[in-house]
Formats: structure tokens, C-alpha cells, sequence
């Protein structure tokens, strides 16, 4: 006697969807991006010539790169998709689930650019080694770093930056005169070993104003 298979679920028991999700895929601004640094990599020395200088092409694994709107809006638009894309595939226990509030989160922001690029590498490669990799290695040591810098502390909704306090004092311009003393008395000690050289004072930026200041006028 026969049996009829059980109806396919998306694994919440709704039926009738696919098994499997696929990775999403980027949009046309970054396809051109990656197609630019795929002929930086393999490409003739006049198409290497022709996209000018190598260090200005945005990177969609380093968000900061992509200075243009227009694609700065794609990698949002990618990384958002992928990360409901990974909660959804890949994560069970809810510690292991990748919070709402990632785009308040600078590190989790930089580190899911790196997660996607590496994904999307991995479902192109023409063998699945790459994939292989990035599920025993690449994801399980995201979450986990994930979960030991969040911990518990946005289970319930965003809560404010924990280490703030510490990072305003470290910026404080009083402490960064202090490092750039300590600084510049140790290249001078170099200068010991050659009388004739110029004293040595490193320049501080001032982070609020842009400000450029030798060390010593703070």
C-alpha cells in the first residue's frame, strides 16, 4: 500500500511553501561592483587601467566603501534580506537569532557584510567546498561571537551602547593628549641613537570638530 508524502513546510508548519529558501541576490548596483573587482582580480591591464584608481572601488563586504547612495541603499536592502535569510535557514535556538536591531550594532553591521559576501562566494563556487566551509566555520563563529558581545542585552527590544561611557572617556581630548605624549616620548627615543634629528610630536584629530592638533597645544 502506498503512502502519500507529508504536505512540504517552510519548517513554521505552514504548508504548500518550499523546503529551502535561496540566498538573495544582490541588486544591479553591486552586481556592477563585484564585476569591477572581478576584473581588478583577472583582468587585462588595460580594463584594470580603465577603472582608475583600485583603492576607491567599493567593497559590499565593507559597507563603508560604498560612498555612492544609490548602492550604499542596495548593501541595506542585501544585508536586511540576509539576515532574515540566516534567521529563517539556519538558526533554531532563539539565542542563536540575529536581533532586529543589527543596524544599531557597528560590529554585527561589518561582520554579516563579510557573512553575506562570503555566502554568496560560496553558492557560486563551482564545487561545494566553500560552502562546506562557511557552514561548519564562517556562520557558527559569527553567532557565536554574536552571542558573547550582545549576551542578553537586546532580548528585549534595543538597549543603549553598554560601553559608551567608557568610549566618550577614551576619546576625551585630555586622554588622547595624554597617548599622544606617550607616543611621541617613544619615537623620541629612537632619536637618541641620531643628536641631529628633529624633535618628533604625533598630530591628534579632534573626532567632534575635524580638527587637526600637534599634541603638545592640548
Amino acid at each position: 500500500m502506498a503512502l502519500n508524502p507529508p504536505t512540504p513546510t517552510d519548517g513554521t508548519g505552514d504548508p504548500g511553501r518550499s523546503l529551502v529558501r535561496p540566498f538573495p541576490e544582490v541588486g544591479p548596483l553591486m552586481r556592477v561592483a563585484y564585476r569591477e573587482l572581478g576584473i581588478l582580480a583577472n583582468g587585462s591591464e588595460q580594463q584594470i587601467r580603465a577603472l582608475g584608481d583600485p583603492a576607491r572601488l567599493p567593497r559590499p563586504w565593507d559597507p563603508a566603501t560604498c560612498r555612492h547612495p544609490d548602492l550604499r541603499a542596495e548593501v541595506w536592502a542585501w544585508l536586511e534580506a540576509v539576515v532574515e535569510w540566516v534567521n529563517h535557514e539556519h538558526v533554531w535556538d532563539a539565542a542563536a537569532v540575529i536581533p532586529p536591531c543589527w543596524p544599531h550594532h557597528p560590529h554585527l553591521v561589518r561582520e554579516l557584510a563579510v557573512l553575506a559576501d562570503q555566502r554568496r562566494r560560496a553558492g557560486a563556487a563551482l564545487t561545494s567546498d566553500l560552502l562546506e566551509d562557511w557552514h561548519r566555520s564562517t556562520l557558527p563563529g559569527f553567532l557565536d561571537r554574536m552571542r558573547a558581545r550582545l549576551r542578553n542585552h537586546c532580548d528585549e527590544g534595543h538597549q543603549a551602547w553598554p560601553a559608551k561611557g567608557r568610549h566618550i572617556r577614551h576619546t576625551e581630548r585630555a586622554c588622547r593628549a595624554e597617548r599622544a605624549e606617550a607616543f611621541t616620548a617613544d619615537v623620541n627615543t629612537l632619536d637618541e641613537q641620531s643628536p641631529d634629528a628633529p624633535h618628533r610630536a604625533f598630530s591628534v584629530v579632534d573626532l567632534a570638530t575635524g580638527e587637526i592638533h600637534d599634541e603638545r597645544t592640548l
